[in-house]
């Protein structure tokens, strides 16, 4: 039941280890003229990885981080990290924010002012929340990783256990990305205490039943296109190998850094466009050094082997037979179908999101449906303001 207080402070030993890395990085030879299209180009990553080692400044991002109360607390075995920040409003409602790979709790830094005291930016104070923003366990300083077993449904079960410690009997949860997942998965361990569960990235999935397809519209099936065409590489392998990647990754800064920023540059909006046309690049490289400085390349892929183990998310051909990767289409009856949750439940669609309304109805009790028609993956840091007013609408009538 301890918590305790934590501040981040990277010894100088670590940064420069980092910096001497990143100048003696072997680069290799690439094809003239392919541009992104069979990787990160060497030319971008040089730039880029200069600026880290040279530019960018950790200890101005550690400092104001380090600004918002931190904690660290062990259940059921894990250490857990987050941000605690309770609002100047007495009224104001518990709110989880979970983050997703490859994020970090860092990626929710800019709407923390606004969702914890709106009456200070402009806004109703009525809408406002307790803010409770935990690093995933086997990411950031929630390390190191119990062991094995650590999926989604496990992680829900420490995150209402962290709640309740908080002693917050009653409490909202959004997520992204791997956050999409455990936040549902919060809301059916804890039913009577979730309030609503707000999304967004989420995935959805046909689960083999005869008919699912019919009656989906242009858009619905052009997601699913999209689905079953994703290069799902990188998924591929911190699913079935997470540890033989990490060797890569842990020993390499400009590996760790090209692995993630491709994720930024195929997930942000727009898609033509380099990932600091639409996050600032000093943000990108703030989740890459909390990859890097805890070592936590191996330990947070492990969620991919916990999650493809237990629901077969993809089976390498994308359902269809075709051999071209992607996501399982389930058509054989083997795709994932999760019970049913119950709690209200609020999907936020980005530009780039793929999610499909009837399949996320089948599995959410999905009572508001947002099409913003702009952003990406990341909308906390593309599109703060648009995620703040979503999550404030979807709770105003939770409260």
């Amino acid at each position: 039941m301890d918590i305790r207080p934590f501040t981040i402070d990277i010894p100088q030993d670590v940064l420069d280890d980092l910096d001497e890395r990143l100048a003696r990085t072997r680069w290799p030879d690439e094809l003239p003229g392919v541009g992104w299209d069979r990787g990160v180009p060497a030319g971008y990553l040089r730039e880029l990885a200069e600026h880290w080692r040279t530019r960018y400044d950790w200890r101005a991002h550690e400092a104001a981080i380090n600004k918002h109360p931190q904690f660290t607390t062990e259940i059921d075995g894990q250490n857990v990290h987050f941000l605690h920040v309770r609002s100047p409003e007495p009224d104001a409602v518990p709110l989880l924010l979970l983050h997703g790979w490859p994020g970090a709790f860092a990626d929710f830094l800019d709407v923390i002012g606004p969702l914890s005291d709106p009456r200070a930016h402009g806004a109703d104070p009525s809408a406002a929340f307790h803010l409770v923003i935990p690093s995933l366990p086997g990411f950031g300083f929630s390390t190191p990783l119990a062991g094995p077993g650590m999926g989604t449904a496990r992680m829900a079960a420490v995150f209402a256990e962290l709640m309740e410690r908080l002693g917050y009997d009653r409490y909202g949860a959004h997520g992204y990305d791997t956050g999409a997942l455990v936040a549902p998965e919060l809301g059916k361990a804890v039913s009577d205490r979730v309030i609503g569960v707000h999304v967004n990235s989420l995935l959805t999935f046909p689960a083999g039943i005869e008919g699912e397809m019919d009656g989906l519209s242009d858009v619905e099936r052009e997601r699913w296109r999209r689905m079953q065409d994703f290069n799902d590489g990188y998924l591929q392998c911190n699913s079935k190998r997470p540890q033989t990647v990490a060797y890569g990754l842990h020993d390499s800064p400009s590996g760790q850094l090209a692995w993630i920023v491709e994720k930024f540059k195929e997930l942000t909006d727009p898609a033509d466009g380099l990932p600091e046309d639409a996050i600032d690049r000093d943000r990108i490289l703030t989740d890459v050094s909390l990859y890097w400085l805890t070592g936590t390349a191996a330990s947070a892929a492990q969620v991919y082997y916990e999650e493809t183990t237990a629901n077969a998310w993809s089976d390498g051909d994308g359902g269809d037979g075709d051999g071209d990767g992607g996501w399982d289409g389930g058509g054989d009856g083997g795709g994932w179908e999760p019970e049913r949750g119950t709690v209200p439940t609020g999907v936020l669609v980005s530009a780039h999101d793929v999610a499909i309304r009837p399949w996320a109805e089948r599995d959410h009790n999905v009572v508001r449906w947002t099409e913003l028609g702009e952003g990406g993956h990341f909308l906390a840091m593309e599109e703060p303001g648009l995620l703040v007013d979503d999550l404030r609408a979807f709770f105003a009538d939770l409260r």
